[in-house]
């Protein structure tokens, strides 16, 4: 895991390779079904309540 990079991580010849930003972007978030879209939802909705929930009970 370590690796010895002595050329500086670029290719054979000296040159670093160039990606675009879409090549490189990390992911999206797919919401195209109704049911996706209702999970994604209920969880952004139960990540503010349930904090709120818990500081009420405390």
């Amino acid at each position: 895991m370590n690796e010895d990079r002595r050329d500086g991580g670029g290719t054979q010849d000296g040159e670093q390779k160039v990606y675009s930003a879409e090549d490189v972007r990390q992911g999206e978030i797919i919401l195209r079904t109704p049911l996706r879209r209702a999970i994604f939802i209920a969880g952004l909705a139960a990540a503010v309540i349930l904090p709120l929930l818990l500081m009420w009970l405390a």
